[in-house]
């Protein structure tokens, strides 16, 4: 059983330039987050972040997002080494599954971590995998898809398509994530096949390399266009990230014919009645901390 906080500990809603501690947290511990992930972060939902402070030092992390009543996500669950054994992440975890409340909560936790999610109530539905490297592209043989830049016209039909393969509406955070200034090192690509949106897809810059996500489509070949339109966003020679959905044999295939390694894997798992996702249609999650 862990101890009771020691030190004088309190959970707080944190700011966005507070909460960048645990940022560099997590790169510390290889989690590889965006450079400017937390303005849009905070956009889903604004008092969904919180530290842990012993003595006024933090020391501890959890982001709790809410999407509408019904649903939230757990991420960012982080215990700084130095204040580890002391029973500071319990507190937090606490604390945040009480901001929840009785939504259903997701999460993608580590898998060595699983037996303890499910001693909170979480269930496992199945596993991400992490696919890393430089990317091989060929040429798609006889694809109708043309890929462009996200525009203000099109954020109806994307809402529409994540919303379906996320689970929840979340206009607040697309319109910061998609919409983003250029200094954000963020851009989304849409696809369309027949002229209608079949896809899109984003792709940040992180501290090691890129990551795209959410790769949503509704076929392989708008798929592979938009991870081919997205590698030529960046840096020549860059490592690419994507975190596929394992139970998707479609996406594995397109992570792995693009020359990308699996480097790791995480436990999505719910706590209450697992959302219905078109996991066919999802070949790349949108981040391990908001699901």
């Amino acid at each position: 059983m862990d101890p009771e906080p020691q030190g004088g500990f309190r959970v707080r809603s944190a700011t966005p330039e507070a909460f960048a501690v645990a940022r560099g947290w997590a790169r510390d511990e290889g989690w590889n987050p965006g450079i400017a992930d937390l303005e849009a972060f905070f956009a889903a939902d604004t008092s969904g972040f919180l530290l842990g402070y012993a003595n006024d030092r933090p020391v501890s992390s959890i982001s709790v997002v809410k999407y509408g009543e019904t649903q939230g996500f757990l991420g960012f669950y982080i215990v700084h080494p130095d204040a580890r054994g002391k029973g500071f992440g319990m507190a937090t975890w606490s604390a945040g599954m009480a901001y929840l409340g009785k939504r259903t909560v997701g999460l993608d936790g580590v898998v060595a971590q699983q037996e303890n999610y499910t001693k909170s109530g979480f269930q496992l539905v199945g596993r991400n995998i992490r696919f890393t490297g430089v990317p091989i592209l060929t040429e798609l043989p006889g694809s109708a898809v043309t890929v462009e830049a996200a525009l203000d016209q099109h954020a109806g039909q994307i809402e529409t398509l994540d919303r379906v393969c996320f689970g929840s509406p979340r206009p607040g955070f697309l319109k910061a994530w998609i919409y983003a200034a250029p200094e954000a090192g963020r851009k989304t690509l849409v696809a369309f096949e027949s002229g209608a949106l079949s896809g899109y897809a984003t792709i940040r810059k992180c501290v090691e390399g890129y990551k795209i996500g959410p790769l949503f489509a509704q076929t392989r070949h708008a798929a592979e266009a938009l991870l081919k339109a997205c590698c030529a966003e960046a840096e020549r020679g860059a490592s690419i990230t994507l975190d596929v959905p394992e139970t998707n044999n479609q996406a594995m295939g397109m992570a792995q014919s693009a020359g990308l390694t699996s480097v790791f894997e995480t436990a999505r798992m719910y706590r209450g009645s697992a959302p219905e996702l078109p996991w066919a249609s999802i070949y790349g999650v949108t981040s391990f901390e908001l699901g």
